[in-house]
């Protein structure tokens, strides 16, 4: 009886169906599992999305002249190789290398005695020549020679005289003289080489400096521009050499201190290259412009005139080409196409599209889109957006 007692007795406590072990109803914990797990899956409250900050700055209205920026080189208005045009030795080197020389200067002096030598003997048989002439005109005028001898002794004065000449123009070789004044390089050659056998022997190069020229191009867009604005102020593309001015700057200079005019156009575009060919000219009167120079050249084109000026970096370029991007009603950002002027040392000109009223994007441009709301702020004048 007392066994049969002890085993209903633990019966009761696992082994009904309501129960869960420990004396805790399965009902009970079912219902706390669904809690927990419901709660599990609860999400969270979405926090609200601020619209991307933009910085805005409206245009500066200020004199702008409009102008044409490309880029050149320097080049020498005159180069030239300076050559033995007879042979011998080189006797003298009568210039400092990398100097400044004169026209007529000589520089150069290739051994002359041989020339002098073959001078004197031409000049010898021109005399005798000359002098058998005149005794066969006295001989004709008494019948005592034939008229075939006169023209013989005529013949021979008449090739004794170019013996003499070309002699003299040998001599005047033997001394290399510059052409015209200029900077000359270093000699190629030193003194005691045999120079001028066999063919011409160049020695040195010689270029001149003042005045100067300053080439470069424009592609097809650039020269149509160029003549309608050239034709603005009254003169046609080519009609402009000798008076359109041009302005070249250096590397290492502010601004472009040298002033210069159109001097040359050429006749059409090239196939090749797209582009049309242009130099202009340079008193260079201090000479601190050389070939071989990178120059920075600029066409003015016309009186200043008022535009609005923003920063560089305000503009963008698309396939439809340049924009802005502007705050519009309701701090609804907008893209506005503009055509850009000259650069300017506050920014870039713009020649139309924008006014002075306008809130143009200097800085955030990377965090908003057109057609969306922004939180504006004003950009500092003194600086381009924060920092």
């Amino acid at each position: 009886m007392s066994s049969g007692t002890k085993a209903e007795t633990r019966g009761g406590e696992s082994g009904e169906p309501g129960g869960t072990g420990r004396g805790i109803p399965l009902w009970v914990a079912l219902s706390a599992a669904v809690l927990i797990l419901s709660g599990c899956h609860r999400e969270a409250p979405t926090a609200p999305v601020s619209p991307p900050v933009v910085w805005v700055r409206r245009p500066v209205l200020e004199p702008v002249s409009e102008h044409l920026d490309l880029t050149g080189t320097v080049a020498a208005s005159r180069s030239v190789d300076l050559v033995a045009r007879v042979s011998g030795y080189l006797e003298a080197v009568r210039f400092q290398e990398g100097g400044l020389v004169e026209s007529n200067q000589v520089l150069f002096v290739i051994e002359p005695e041989p020339y002098r030598q073959q001078l004197a003997l031409n000049q010898a048989a021109l005399d005798q020549a000359q002098s058998e002439y005149g005794r066969q005109l006295d001989l004709i005028r008494q019948n005592a020679t034939s008229k075939a001898n006169v023209e013989k002794w005529l013949s021979s004065r008449d090739q004794a005289k170019a013996q003499v000449e070309l002699a003299k123009i040998n001599l005047g070789y033997t001394e290399v003289r510059a052409p015209f004044a200029g900077r000359i390089g270093r000699r190629l050659v030193d003194p005691g080489n045999l120079v001028g056998a066999g063919g011409a022997t160049k020695l040195a190069t010689l270029e001149q400096l003042r005045p100067i020229y300053v080439n470069f191009s424009v592609n097809e867009r650039d020269a149509l521009f160029l003549r309608d604005k050239l034709r603005n102020l009254g003169m046609h593309l080519k009609s402009g050499v000798g008076t359109a001015t041009v302005l070249v700057g250096l590397n290492n200079e502010t601004g472009y201190p040298h002033r210069g005019v159109l001097d040359f156009t050429d006749n059409d575009v090239s196939s090749s290259t797209g582009t049309l060919g242009l130099r202009a000219v340079f008193p260079n009167e201090d000479r601190l412009l050389f070939p071989g120079l990178f120059a920075r050249v600029r066409i003015p084109l016309g009186d200043p005139k008022p535009m609005p000026v923003i920063p560089q970096e305000a503009l963008g370029n698309d396939p439809l080409g340049d924009y802005v991007l502007v705050v519009g009603p309701d701090s609804v950002l907008m893209r506005r196409t503009v055509v850009r002027g000259p650069l300017t040392g506050d920014g870039c000109a713009i020649q139309s599209g924008l006014s002075e009223e306008d809130r143009v994007v200097v800085q955030g441009l990377l965090n908003a889109r057109p057609g969306e709301v922004v939180t504006v702020r004003e950009a500092p004048t003194a600086s381009k957006g924060p920092h």
